[in-house]
């Protein structure tokens, strides 16, 4: 046995120190699509679905939650749970991002779902405020550790010319699941079906059963052959990307680039940031202004948007499920109209658009 090269205890794990050569990322970016990235969009678009059925449910229910006959929280309390929601957020895609870099993505891929969904179910169920709070800052580490996972999936498994409008589709799905969310809180508040005092329950043991659901869907996602690589596993991601290739018949991997890799010792997550800022300064903060308007502004008048209505616009609750209904829709279109155009020629004309038709 050569002594730069050493096989670990489990089988399929072959460690060899120093750089090496691989074909394995332009084998991926040159695929046709193929049934095997049609069955990757159902398992990652459906989950995104469900995610924003849990976004626009909350948000839907924040009025009725104040009622007597249901939690009884006030507006300050809906606000609060809102805000530990979006923490567990923040924290679960840094917690979950950086287990899914150390244990692999597929792990987390099941992990976070079921996390989120036992937590969303568990809310249908709790006694109280602070009950309700702990369970929606597990509910918000589940989601925040899916957009880490889902995201990785998506770039590391898609080709690179279908990689932006993957994303796209998949995350703009997202607004399906929102509309969804506030359609169902109509039918299940509105419709006299549930009397409120357990509607609220039913919407959320409803909405973490169906993501229970879309568990099985996630069998079809194999471990990132990216990962692999960094990992030293090039065994197994030859067989990965083999057995995605045979799906995409009439590849052939003659000319096919190579690339010399030379895994390092894994970074923290402070020399990773270092390495962002001193690198792509301009990249980091556009990314951190549109994650942070997303993920705290957005969700911040969204959580709150039906108590808003209700309280200081006297709009009955029925009034205030079908306005929810109005946004996703209008998001979604922004996304089939727009979003290509960003795939096109960058996001810098979109964002303009946007932008003034915000003001």
């Amino acid at each position: 046995m050569k002594p730069e090269t050493k096989t670990a205890a489990r089988a399929g794990w072959t460690l060899t120190a120093g750089p090496f050569r691989t074909d394995i990322p332009a084998r991926l970016d040159r695929l046709r699509w193929s049934r095997f990235h049609t069955l990757l969009i159902a398992a990652l678009g459906t989950s995104w679905i469900i995610d924003g059925l849990e976004v626009t449910l909350v948000g839907s229910l924040a009025g009725v939650l104040t009622l007597a006959n249901t939690l009884g929280l006030t507006s300050a309390q809906v606000g609060e749970a809102a805000g530990v929601y979006v923490a567990g957020a923040v924290t679960g895609a840094i917690v979950f991002g950086g287990l899914a870099d150390r244990y692999g993505r597929r792990k987390l891929l099941f992990a976070t779902l079921g996390l989120r969904a036992v937590a969303t179910v568990a809310s249908g169920s709790a006694p109280e405020f602070f009950a309700f709070a702990a369970l929606r800052f597990l509910t918000g580490a589940g989601i925040g550790g899916e957009y880490a996972a889902i995201n990785s999936a998506i770039q590391e498994l898609m080709p690179a010319r279908l990689r932006g409008r993957v994303d796209l589709a998949v995350n703009g799905s997202f607004w399906v699941g929102a509309a969804a969310g506030a359609a169902g809180a109509v039918v299940l508040l509105d419709s006299g079906l549930v009397s409120p005092a357990w509607g609220w329950r039913v919407a959320f043991i409803i909405g973490g059963a169906l993501a229970l659901g879309i568990l099985p869907l996630r069998r079809f996602v194999p471990e990132s052959p990216r990962w692999l690589l960094i990992r030293r596993r090039r065994d197994e991601a030859h067989d990965i990307v083999a057995g995605i290739e045979a799906h995409a018949a009439g590849h052939s991997r003659e000319g096919v680039g190579t690339i010399m890799l030379d895994p390092a010792v894994r970074l923290g997550w402070f020399a990773l940031f270092g390495v962002l800022l001193r690198g792509y300064p301009r990249r980091v903060v556009l990314a951190l202004s549109l994650m942070s308007a997303q993920a705290f502004l957005y969700n911040a008048i969204f959580f709150t948007y039906a108590l808003v209505l209700t309280r200081y616009y006297a709009v009955p609750e029925a009034g205030s499920d079908y306005s929810c209904c109005r946004s996703p829709r209008a998001t979604f279109s922004d996304r089939c109209c727009l979003g290509p155009c960003s795939t096109a020629s960058g996001g810098a004309p979109s964002n303009t658009v946007r932008a003034v038709a915000s003001a």
